[in-house]
């Protein structure tokens, strides 16, 4: 089924519901489905192959994702924060191409004689201006296609069927199950699966969608209580950002907001836990996923939180920092260097299957023969089930032979009353191959803990070959938008 049914059968069934509040704006599902039709005919007489989103969320992202799906072109939301050399290749890839937003900076990277190029003012006008002719070519191919981010080379595009994202719209969602004041606030940006697939759900549940272009705690906040947001999608460093304002004694009336989801990044249990405490009304769920599987694959849901919360059980309390179980339809599996299936509390890599799961890339199948996706993301997972994020399988420190994850090491270190922050990385070792190094960033009004404390402390609750061998305090650690830690940066600030 192509996606763009699901404005389709919203704009049908509720025309006059407010379906998007963005920048001052209100529209209804009616509006947003006749300009998404409008834009379709647009894409089809532009002769583009592709729709190219070079912009942040607004009302014209919602548009060219349905229009593209209705006229049966792949949508390619760009990164618009990457530098210009980098993104002038991935325009070139695409062309010929209907590019939206930031027409000045795409002019002047890249020049294709089938390109067609408009603001997202003009985008908008023009879709709602244009004559719809009945018809359409949505087909059931490749309904979007993102880059990843490329930081081990030329980007791959990763293609997502319309089959993958229906697949888990359909099945985890009812159609207009949202009640009548349901409103969901995503400051996703639109080029992260989780911003595409919050826009599908969210129309298809008939909840008004609240966009918040650019992110600040204050802003996030403001627009909840103005919005009396319902729902709420936010990554870790949001999430701690939220806290630490709420904490610094802003305002805000929290009433309307009912649920509140997290993932994208290693959620500190710290700071869930505060999380829970300063938002007692909301019920919390944490979302994992990628988009080589069209986001959510895991959950960890409100009555897991509350357990976990309540329980005096350690087992049962370590599962708040967990992703959850997966969801229906989705097979699991953790497996070793060799690929053999691994039992309950073994770490390895998470292989995953299922409709949704693409796996699919421009350039190639990652998958096996058999259907699994190796998400080179490790992990374990416990005797109920539940899954246990260990980083990267390519973060993994070797040293002597042992493999070593960096996130219990973090674990340990963010327990010390002075560390805010930690991050663990692999350095080059004569004598192991690879040596433990850590970079701390020391929280507020604390004084600098001793290099030795922590290297003690990471010992005796671990183990010696745990124990770092380089210590470094930062200011801050480099995180990318999504909330997720970049170790490679970290990497560089050990070389030499």
């Amino acid at each position: 089924m192509n996606i763009g049914v699901i404005l389709e059968m919203a704009g049908e069934a509720a025309p006059q519901r407010v379906g998007l509040v963005c920048q001052g704006r209100r529209w209804t599902y009616g509006e947003l489905l006749a300009a998404a039709r409008g834009a379709a005919q647009m894409i089809r007489e532009s002769g583009a192959e592709h729709v190219a989103l070079l912009d942040e969320s607004s009302a014209a992202s919602v548009i060219a994702l349905f229009g593209a799906a209705i006229a049966g072109v792949p949508y390619v939301p760009l990164n618009y924060r990457l530098a210009d050399a980098d993104l002038a290749g991935l325009l070139e890839r695409i062309a010929p191409a209907l590019i939206v937003g930031d027409v000045a900076r795409a002019a002047r990277l890249h020049s294709h004689a089938g390109n067609t190029m408009l603001s997202r003012e003009a985008f908008v006008e023009q879709a709602i201006a244009a004559q719809w002719d009945g018809t359409s070519d949505a087909g059931e191919g490749v309904a979007v296609q993102l880059f990843t981010s490329g930081t081990t080379g030329t980007p791959k595009a990763a293609i997502l069927r319309h089959g993958n994202l229906a697949s888990y719209v359909f099945g985890a969602l009812e159609f207009g199950s949202a009640p009548d004041d349901a409103a969901g606030l995503v400051t996703v940006p639109p080029y992260h699966i989780a911003g595409i697939m919050a826009l599908l759900s969210s129309t298809y549940s008939l909840r008004r969608i609240v966009l918040l272009p650019a992110f600040t705690p204050e802003s996030w906040l403001d627009l909840l209580e103005k919005e009396r947001v319902t729902t709420a999608f936010v990554v870790p460093t949001m999430l701690a950002r939220i806290v630490q304002t709420l904490g610094d004694a802003h305002r805000a009336d929290l009433s309307s907001l009912r649920d509140i989801s997290y993932g994208g990044g290693k959620m500190p249990l710290e700071l869930i836990v505060r999380a829970l405490d300063l938002f007692p009304g909301a019920s919390f769920t944490n979302a994992y996923g990628l988009t080589e599987t069209s986001s959510t694959i895991a959950l960890l849901g409100p009555d897991d939180h509350r357990a976990a919360r309540s329980s005096a059980d350690p087992a049962v309390r370590a599962r708040l920092g967990s992703v959850g179980r997966p969801l229906p339809g989705i097979e699991l599996e953790i497996r070793d260097d060799d690929g053999n299936r691994l039992g309950a509390n073994e770490a390895g890599e998470i292989y995953v299957r299922g409709a949704q799961v693409s796996g699919e890339y421009k350039e190639r199948s990652a998958l096996t023969a058999d259907g699994w996706f190796p998400t080179r993301d490790a992990g374990y997972l416990d005797s109920e089930g539940y899954l246990f994020l260990a980083g990267r399988a390519d973060d993994v420190i070797v040293r002597g032979g042992e493999n070593i994850s960096p996130g219990e090491i973090e674990d340990v270190l963010v327990s010390h009353p002075a560390v805010a922050d930690a991050c663990a990385v692999g350095i080059p070792s004569l004598e192991w191959g690879e040596a433990v190094a850590v970079a701390v960033v020391v929280a507020e009004r604390q004084d600098h803990p001793d290099p030795d404390e922590l290297c003690t402390l990471v010992r005796d609750r671990l183990r010696s070959s745990r124990m770092p061998e380089q210590v470094i305090f930062c200011e801050e650690l480099p995180y990318n938008e999504m909330g997720k830690l970049l170790r490679r940066e970290v990497k560089k600030l050990f070389a030499g």
